[in-house]
């Protein structure tokens, strides 16, 4: 499937910064408050958009590390990760060395069963090309790196949106099933309850082609005290 912007989306690429992103944070933020008044009055009390890009070497690695972190403390997982890692002496993990590791080598370190076996098919899908490269990653168009990368056992679409928003810096992403981002929407428009996925995907239209900047946003208006958040009559869902 392809975007539904292509055309918009490839413009942006040439307006990023030195920062990595495929756009221009300052356009984002100009758009989203010309386009809708409660985002501009967000985007006044929130400050500017700050989110960080973060390095990706080898999106092999980086689907790895989510899939051991999955459903873990910060400070358990990462000792997991790192027993993983010593199995193949603290170097780099990489898909042919995963596939070729005992089970129970893996079970050893901390992985669950559901785990080991997710890491196993990542790995396999790496090496047949399921999984693409970083450079192919690059080229491609975000609902195809989606549709790749679910195919993964144990990688949901929420994990690819954020590899696209946070490591890739794509413009127009909109993880609808993220509850934080329905539950800033509903404190910034004022509704008694969170939008469902299909309701925020309507009532985000406005914001294309920068649904990545407005989602930061709405994680942002969870953090803010409630005398700061927009004011005035609430959005109606119908």
């Amino acid at each position: 499937m392809k975007d539904k912007l292509p055309v918009r989306r490839k413009t942006l690429r040439g307006a990023g910064g030195a920062d990595g992103w495929e756009f221009d944070a300052r356009e984002a933020m100009r758009y989203l408050s010309a386009a809708d008044s409660r985002m501009a009055e967000l985007i006044e009390a929130a400050g500017p958009f700050k989110m960080q890009l973060r390095t990706m070497h080898n999106p092999f690695e980086t689907l790895a590390r989510n899939i051991i972190y999955q459903q873990l403390h910060g400070n358990a997982a990462a000792a997991i990760h790192d027993r993983v890692r010593a199995l193949f002496k603290g170097q780099r993990l990489r898909p042919q060395d995963v596939l070729a590791a005992p089970e129970d080598e893996l079970r050893g370190a901390g992985l669950s069963r559901a785990k080991t076996a997710s890491l196993k098919d990542l790995a396999a899908k790496t090496l047949d090309g399921t999984v693409p490269t970083l450079a192919r990653l690059k080229r491609m168009e975000d609902e195809e790196i989606i549709e790749r990368l679910t195919a993964v056992r144990g990688i949901g679409r929420w994990t690819a949106e954020m590899l696209l928003m946070s490591r890739l810096g794509r413009p127009d992403v909109l993880p609808v099933g993220d509850y934080a981002v329905r539950k800033g929407y509903a404190l910034v428009y004022g509704l008694a309850e969170s939008p469902t996925q299909k309701e925020l995907t309507i009532l985000a239209e406005p914001w294309r082609p920068f649904r990545t900047v407005a989602s930061w946003y709405m994680w942002r208006a969870l953090e803010l005290p409630p005398d700061s958040l927009p004011r005035g009559e609430a959005k109606r869902l119908n």
